[in-house]
């Protein structure tokens, strides 16, 4: 049997979405073992978020090569991460749970606060991952000058005006829940194009360096100018595969929000499918640590040090 609820008109469909989600009418057509799977693999993803994403900022406490403001701004997105992992997970198993026992009050209090807090800590990711990709083309564009201009202390600024204003636009889900979603829908595709403009110009600049320096390769580049490109594409590339595996997980919730937001009926197959999405897009706060250590050397070799110390393992 498959459960379906109509929405009324003059623009409803959300608030018919959000009864569905905690509804005996719900349970109708979903399976308990569908509720308990979603759940235990949020429980499972919360754990490797949550240890991941510690093991990272502890990395990141260490001293590193690393930039202190483009340290900040990864340190910012390990925290929403292992946020993620420590309070929206938990939530969202227990929103699962909730349908299975049939608590309908505990229900709605999960789904509101896993929706609040997921809001503010992927607006907070994504806002950040918007500023390193920016940060990264202010280093290449502005020289021995980005030092002086992107200083620890405006970083701090940003990056909190970021935590507000995602916070602030989660707390309109209340009161306000089509804002939300009309904020998220406009929010995720400007910080898409200027993350995606913002690589382009960074690799294209590349590309042309790279061809001055084969032109004039007579002149004998000085070898250090040579090493501080290298070491800048690489950490380009590290900033963009972060990038790339944060679309990846957002896109499929993205898609989802538009359609649901358009539907005229919704049955336990969307709310699965729902359930989907959402599952993926937290994977991305567990993917994250791992590209980290993949990508980034500094993190790696500070992550081996930690790890070696706890276990009191020799130094190899």
């Amino acid at each position: 049997m498959i459960s379906t609820t109509n929405s009324t008109e003059g623009g409803t469909q959300t608030e018919a979405y959000q009864v569905l989600l905690c509804s005996p009418s719900l349970m109708a057509g979903l399976q308990q073992k569908q509720s308990i799977a979603f759940s235990a693999v949020n429980i499972f993803l919360s754990i490797t978020a949550f240890l991941g994403n510690s093991f990272i900022l502890v990395a990141l406490s260490k001293k590193t090569s690393l930039h202190p403001p483009s340290k900040l701004l990864y340190r910012c997105l390990a925290t929403t991460d292992l946020l993620v992992g420590l309070v929206s997970q938990p939530l969202a198993a227990t929103y699962w749970m909730s349908l299975v026992y049939e608590e309908w009050s505990l229900c709605r209090y999960a789904k509101d606060a896993a929706f609040i807090s997921s809001h503010a800590l992927c607006g907070v990711s994504l806002w950040t991952l918007t500023a390193i990709s920016v940060d990264r083309l202010l280093a290449l564009l502005l020289g021995i000058r980005y030092r002086q201009i992107v200083t620890l202390k405006r970083t701090c600024i940003i990056t909190a005006t970021f935590w507000i204003l995602s916070v602030a636009a989660g707390s309109f889900y209340i009161s306000r829940n089509r804002i939300v979603i009309w904020y998220t829908i406009i929010f995720i595709p400007s910080c898409s194009v200027i993350s995606i403009a913002s690589y382009t110009k960074i690799f294209r600049t590349l590309r042309n360096h790279q061809a001055q320096l084969q032109d004039h390769f007579q002149q004998q580049p000085s070898q250090t100018t040579a090493l501080n490109m290298a070491r800048y594409r690489k950490a380009a590339n590290s900033a963009l595969w972060v990038q790339l595996a944060l679309a990846v997980c957002y896109v499929p919730k993205f898609i989802t929000l538009l359609m649901n937001n358009y539907r005229k009926t919704y049955s336990s197959h969307v709310v699965v499918i729902d359930g989907i999405t959402c599952i993926i897009l937290y994977s991305n706060s567990t993917l994250n640590p791992f590209l980290y250590c993949w990508r980034v050397r500094e993190v790696r070799k500070a992550i081996k040090q930690t790890i070696r110390q706890a276990f009191c393992f020799p130094r190899s």
